[in-house]
């Protein structure tokens, strides 16, 4: 009797009998993890529609707020301005940490959402591809007078993953395994979100400054606030 009973114990839970884990713990895990788009995952997505109002309470508890855009199918959150200092409000604390982006991280991500918007302007296909050639031709006249051919594909290469690791391209996997393939990126329309349309109107007399600045410094406008926790 006692036999069966231990034997009933150790029988692992049949996975049909755990409790379901709810929508709305799904989403706020999913975006306190980072940014939710539309073409990822179209279940979540939908749940975010009908259960919008219930998110944005939740994040009000951790001052945060939730970004949609329906159009661009992404979402993500994104903490709360500081208060102005003047009116001698305490500083709120920041769970999304918010942090400077070195210069040819900033020059990259000001390049791409350029790129962004011409190819948007011609129409056509929703998603941006670039191979990372391209993505290097954009970046070389920006570089600094001298540099040589193998540094400059080093300091891509290492630019882009940063792009990668913030969520701003989405590295694509070799067709049909060509070994030859030197990278694919998507250019995620998130990026929209973070370089504005008043960034990008003012994007000639940036550049003219991220032309005389001295290759790793920090260039202007470069605090970008990473979208995941």
């Amino acid at each position: 009797m006692n036999d069966a009973l231990h034997e009933d114990d150790s029988e692992e839970t049949p996975r049909s009998a755990l409790p379901a884990v709810p929508e709305l713990s799904q989403l706020m895990v999913h975006l306190l993890k980072g940014v939710l788009y539309r073409d990822d995952d179209e279940r979540l997505w939908a749940s975010l529609l009908r259960l919008q109002a219930r998110v944005r309470e939740q994040a009000a508890v951790l001052l945060l707020d939730l970004v949609t855009d329906e159009a661009e199918g992404h979402a993500f959150l994104k903490s709360r301005p500081d208060p102005d200092e003047s009116e001698g409000a305490p500083r709120l604390p920041r769970l999304v940490a918010r942090r400077p982006l070195s210069y040819p991280v900033s020059l990259m991500l000001a390049l791409l959402r350029k790129r962004m918007a011409e190819f948007d302007a011609g129409g056509g296909d929703t998603r941006l591809v670039l191979s990372r050639d391209d993505i290097a031709e954009l970046m070389r006249v920006f570089l600094p007078d001298g540099t040589n051919e193998a540094r400059v594909i080093d300091q891509v290469d290492a630019t882009i993953t940063k792009a990668v690791d913030l969520g701003f391209l989405r590295r694509l996997k070799p067709a049909g395994g060509n070994a030859q393939d030197r990278g694919h990126y998507e250019v995620r329309r998130i990026l929209k979100a973070f370089v504005d349309a008043q960034w990008l109107a003012e994007f000639d007399a940036r550049l003219e400054v991220y032309r005389s600045a001295p290759s790793g410094g920090t260039g202007p406008g470069a605090n970008q606030e990473k979208a995941d926790a």
